[in-house]
């Protein structure tokens, strides 16, 4: 592939081939039914061959197919584990990994944004990609000052395949959404949609980055890399060892486990507070678990990718923690009346207190104790619960509005739970609620 694909005709075609594809695989597996192979056999095998096809071609495609696979994948979490097995490893290979640019159209890149002595500004440069994203892809290096670094180049065409992926996927959104119950694929894509533009100006992400690399520079516990140069779209950044986050969902200790989910949730509630953007991309590809050889609680949290950004100079909404606080507390009416102001609740919409409180006493459950082990079937529970048409939270939710300046927040916050529960995460997730989330503590003689 010598480049993205950009022609909206080929890729739409991959992309309106998917389900035809699953179409034929049904057929095929009712056909081996009466053939007498056993019914749950076939099923695996279609769902494996299903995964295999949507995934390969998300991730061949790059740009908004991909950047919508890697959304995807921290929902897995949420599916039924009969149908999660296969999907997991194909949903987690877009998380850090795509078909790479070749080397001549990366140099073409760095000439025409670096100039075209670029590699005068490196002591070394690696032409083998060392990670590859949704709109670009990484390279490691040696800056002139010695520095090692991470050299971030975006692919050609990135902004018109962005667009036209998104485009065709809200098409054939009803035929991804039965995987993953209770959630909503059109908004979803929506919100990507209306983010494009920000993606693709690394001008910005560079900023975005510096704000958070100064404030926790000798942080003991988060450590962002430090912008090194940017130009047009290329990004380049010290570079970030340690275990990806992806890796340790697979295969780590209770510790890594543990540790990570917990700095995760830190870095999710003291970054607004501290410097007043949201980080909106947490996918497990965008984080690292930085070891030495002391105790678990010495441990960092690598962050990459800032992208994605909600501007929240005020932190994260007031009303969020007051609500939450008032939630435990069973302040049905007041918590419903604070909905009601915010714009969750339209006016012509009425609701009994009592049961808004019973809708979302089991999904604030986490910051009800002072540890909570986040598991997939926790998340699987409260997925289906709201899924299911015969549930009293069904009819309730679809009363429920989620306005504009909550968008964002709302799918960073559901992305990080879907992230600690394939981590299967035990840590005292409320204490961080306590110091970082405005309004949580008050009342409370806690913060």
């Amino acid at each position: 592939m010598s480049d993205l694909p950009r022609k909206a005709v080929t890729r739409t075609a991959k992309l309106a081939a998917l389900p035809l594809g699953i179409a034929g695989r049904a057929t095929l597996g009712l056909g081996k039914r009466i053939g007498g192979r056993p019914a749950d056999v076939v099923a695996a095998e279609m769902q494996q061959r299903t995964a295999d096809q949507l995934f390969k071609v998300l991730g061949e495609l790059k740009g908004g197919a991909m950047k919508f696979g890697q959304v995807l994948s921290v929902f897995e979490a949420a599916l039924p584990e009969e149908v999660a097995g296969p999907y997991r490893a194909a949903l987690t290979k877009l998380q850090d990994a795509a078909p790479p640019m070749p080397a001549a159209t990366v140099h073409t890149v760095l000439a025409e944004r670096l100039g075209a002595r670029w590699r005068d500004d490196f002591l070394e440069f690696d032409d083998r990609p060392a990670a590859a994203a949704s709109i670009g892809q990484v390279h490691r290096g040696v800056w002139r000052d010695g520095r090692v670094v991470a050299v971030k180049v975006q692919y050609p065409g990135a902004g018109e395949a962005l667009l036209s992926d998104l485009n065709q996927l809200a098409r054939v959104a009803r035929l991804i959404g039965p995987l993953i119950p209770g959630l909503d694929i059109k908004p979803l894509i929506a919100e990507l949609r209306e983010r494009v533009a920000e993606e693709l100006d690394y001008a910005l992400e560079a900023k975005a980055q510096q704000a958070h690399a100064e404030e926790f520079e000798g942080d003991p516990d988060i450590r962002v890399p430090a912008v090194v140069a940017q130009s047009d779209q290329v990004l380049v950044s010290e570079w970030l060892d340690g275990v990806p986050l992806a890796e340790i969902i697979a295969r780590g200790s209770r510790e890594e486990r543990d540790r990570a989910g917990w700095l995760l949730v830190r870095f999710l509630f003291a970054g607004p507070a501290r410097t007043g953007l949201l980080h909106a991309d947490p996918h497990p590809g965008n984080f690292r678990l930085i070891k030495d050889d002391g105790p678990p609680e010495g441990w960092r949290l690598g962050v990459m990718d800032f992208g994605t950004v909600d501007r929240l100079p005020e932190g994260l909404p007031l009303p969020v923690g007051t609500a939450l606080r008032m939630a435990l507390a069973g302040e049905a009416g007041a918590v419903l009346e604070m909905l009601r102001q915010e714009g969750f609740v339209k006016p012509t919409i009425e609701l009994d207190p009592d049961a808004v409180l019973d809708y979302l006493m089991p999904m604030i459950e986490p910051a009800a104790e002072d540890r909570f082990t986040f598991t997939r079937a926790w998340m699987r529970t409260q997925a289906a619960r709201i899924a299911d048409p015969r549930s009293p939270a069904y009819d309730l939710g679809k009363q429920l509005n989620l306005p504009p300046s909550y968008l964002l927040i709302h799918r960073v916050t559901l992305s990080t739970i879907g992230v600690l529960c394939q981590l299967g995460a035990e840590a005292p997730f409320r204490r961080e609620m306590l110091e970082w989330l405005p309004g949580f503590a008050r009342d409370e003689g806690l913060g």
